[in-house]
């Protein structure tokens, strides 16, 4: 009776703990996803899971048995056997078996997450330091995704607000990638600088974006909804700072996007584009504010008004600045020496406005060019806008005097 009440009670105990974890499988397992590769990279991690947990229950059990049978004060006499050719076959059978019962369905399943023929549509990602860059081939439609502006904000020392307080920190931006649901999605994915990493945990995608290599992946999302991932390789200082968003649309809703990027009139673009050599270049919407969507194979900024008013450029310029500049050289200007220098009265952006342009069409260090991408109107709004905040007062840049050192 004693031995039967505590089996009774093991078993209840064990049934709480079993129920305990499905109400937290979600928290503590992985996703089971938003596609059918995902659902079954799910179900190949639960059955190779539950293969463990009976090789586990089993080897333990008979150790545990073998110590509490087998013990001094019961057998104080040793066995004088050796081995058994039985036994030694059995767990040498048994363990390929099971191999092979796990590799089938999961090369299966391998396969189909290479197989990125008869897609619907291709979508080239380019991973920069630190942000990532959607050029849909089909369309030529072409942005710039970068962490948003509460998120960064909020992740600022000493910025006195509460991450808790801004939904989704850390894993929102300011442009998601949009694709159509039901739709195969095909995924050209590389970088213009260092090996990032683009990873969603729901769409079972991961993909090393490597410069000068070209993977490919594909992904077809079963219901409109927004899905989140991060970048997975240590890609430098802003590495934790680069999410990524898909939003699932209708395809109803999806082609509406489509048309409104390539009107320029749903999203500005150009000013959070930051430069990435040899890719498509913006062509500019009407004056301050630069078009987000590029044609593709555009080959330089198209020409810019001759003059603006101070106005138009310091508003065009603190948005420029807020998408492209401000995660190394800080909302204040202070930057993070010695990598990112300060632009409060530094030599760059109260010096001579020539040597100011040319920083910024071709870059210096670890700070890219924006030649290729900002047209003459972009750049003079920006080296005005640092021209003329945080205290500096050194006047404001013309795009005619862009133009001309572009030239040169």
């Amino acid at each position: 009776m004693c031995i039967g009440k505590r089996v009774s009670r093991a078993a209840a105990a064990l049934t709480t703990l079993l129920a305990t974890s499905m109400a937290h499988a979600s928290k503590w397992n992985m996703p089971e996803g938003a596609t059918q590769i995902s659902h079954e990279v799910y179900a190949l991690h639960m059955m190779v899971f539950w293969i463990c947990v009976a090789i586990g229950v089993v080897v333990f059990g008979v150790m545990f048995y073998s110590v509490f049978a087998h013990r001094r004060s019961k057998n104080p006499v040793p066995a004088t056997f050796h081995e058994s050719t039985t036994v030694e076959i059995i767990w040498t059978i048994l363990p390929f078996v099971i191999l092979i019962f796990m590799a089938v369905p999961a090369a299966g399943t391998l396969i189909k997450m290479y197989d990125t023929r008869d897609a619907d549509m291709t979508i080239k990602i380019t991973g920069v330091q630190w942000r990532w860059q959607y050029e849909y081939v089909d369309s030529g439609v072409s942005f710039i995704s970068s962490l948003s502006q509460d998120s960064n904000f909020a992740r600022e020392l000493n910025s006195g607000i509460d991450p808790a307080t801004v939904p989704n920190y850390l894993l929102s931006v300011d442009h998601n990638l949009v694709v159509p649901a039901g739709k195969k999605v095909r995924l050209l994915v590389t970088a213009a600088d260092v090996i990032h990493g683009w990873w969603v945990p729901d769409l079972a995608v991961k993909r090393d974006a490597i410069p000068g290599f070209v993977n490919e992946v594909w992904f077809k999302i079963d219901e409109p909804g927004i899905h989140r991932g991060q970048c997975t390789v240590l890609c430098g200082r802003d590495h934790g700072f680069m999410p990524i968003v898909v939003e699932a649309k209708t395809p109803e809703e999806f082609d509406a996007w489509i048309k409104a990027q390539k009107s320029g009139g749903a999203v500005e673009v150009a000013a959070a584009t930051p430069a990435i050599a040899n890719d498509a270049a913006p062509a500019p919407a009407a004056p301050p504010a630069p078009a987000e969507v590029a044609a593709a194979g555009s080959a330089k900024p198209a020409a810019a008004p001759a003059k603006l008013s101070h106005d138009d450029l310091m508003k065009a310029g603190k948005t420029a600045y807020e998408a492209n500049c401000q995660a190394c050289h800080q909302p204040t200007g202070q930057g993070m020496a010695p990598t990112f220098p300060s632009l409060v009265g530094g030599k760059i952006s109260t010096g001579p406005v020539e040597g100011h342009i040319v920083q910024i069409l071709k870059g210096k260090n670890l700070m890219p060019p924006f030649g290729d991408k900002l047209s003459d109107a972009d750049v003079a709004a920006v080296a005005t806008y640092e021209r003329n905040s945080w205290g500096n007062k050194a006047g404001d840049v013309a795009p005619a005097q862009v133009a001309a050192q572009r030239g040169k």
